[in-house]
């Protein structure tokens, strides 16, 4: 427990200090989040740092190899691809910034660099013989054997892009974040798994971010650190088997994932709109509900969800 915490009051102390660096450095950039033109309670918010996720994915990491990184691969693998999906996310924020418009990489080129990352991480959970799924409140498991490497790709690509859904409000995406890897860090911890330290480390570094990014934010995490912090959701739940608590501690990031398909499909066939907006958090906020309520709705609903876990492990 003294390693857990001294991971994650380093993470976030490191965290801290990029983000009172990052911030001004930033906006000197003029490294701003562009707007889209419908989302009318945003207009207020163009021009707004982004890329702040570099300071949490670089504290995590950093942390996360200092403390643990050296005695597990699982971990030095979590450690890699999270990097590798910022990387990918830096890379679409920067051509925003750019361009100065809200288009980066292409659709294509995203999921073509996502699947390549994901293949590897299901590739390694066959070798290593990590197919075998905890059942959330069953207290039971199933090996799915050669179906692991379809099962973790769909799982990294679902995860990562619903995570990335979530980041549409000041503090949603983090917050959610936070109460999952709490939930899942302590789940682990329980097991002596390796991989609740980077998990508590991550933790850490999202809870110093939040001082910046709450309502109202003053640095946004971007693509940079929303496909990251799905790339970890992935990594730390897939690797220790865990994956099938994704839908059920994370259902808040499902809902916007599913909220987007069904506006999309809907739309399509009926020319109408069961949101007022996708993903849902729009349509609540284009109900009257305050960004504040809204982040701190999920987060509960997510940290109860993973209370139930706990519980009933």
């Amino acid at each position: 427990m003294k390693t857990a915490c001294a991971a994650a009051l380093a993470a976030f102390f490191f965290s801290l200090a990029l983000c009172l660096v990052l911030t001004p450095l930033l906006k000197k950039l003029k490294a701003g989040q562009y707007i889209l033109g419908y989302v009318k309670q945003h207009k207020d918010k163009s021009g707004t740092p982004t890329m702040g996720g570099l300071a949490f994915v670089c504290a995590a990491v950093a942390a996360g190899l200092c403390f643990c990184g050296v005695h597990s691969s699982a971990v030095n693998l979590t450690l890699t691809i999270t990097a590798g999906y910022c990387l990918i996310g830096f890379a679409d924020d920067l051509l925003k910034v750019c361009r100065r418009d809200n288009l980066g990489l292409r659709p294509y080129q995203k999921i073509i660099f996502q699947l390549a990352i994901a293949v590897i991480a299901a590739v390694y959970c066959h070798v290593n013989k990590l197919t075998v799924l905890d059942i959330p409140f069953f207290g039971a498991d199933v090996d799915v054997g050669w179906g692991m490497i379809p099962l973790a790709v769909f799982i990294f690509i679902a995860t990562v892009n619903c995570v990335n859904l979530t980041d549409g409000l000041d503090g949603l995406a983090g917050g959610t974040s936070l109460a999952y890897l709490l939930a899942v860090g302590a789940l682990l911890f329980a097991e002596g798994s390796a991989l609740s330290l980077p998990s508590f480390a991550m933790c850490g570094a999202l809870g110093a971010f939040l001082l910046f990014n709450t309502n109202r934010a003053s640095v946004f995490m971007g693509d940079t650190g929303s496909l990251a912090l799905g790339a970890f959701v992935a990594c730390v739940s897939v690797f220790s088997g865990k994956a099938l608590y994704i839908p059920v501690i994370g259902i808040m990031f499902v809902i916007s994932g599913i909220s987007v398909m069904i506006q999309v499909i809907y739309y399509k066939r009926t020319r109408r709109r069961i949101f007022l907006m996708a993903p849902v958090h729009h349509h609540f906020q284009m109900k009257g509900f305050a960004e504040s309520k809204i982040s701190y709705a999920y987060f509960a609903v997510t940290a109860v969800a993973g209370l139930l876990c706990l519980v009933f492990a």
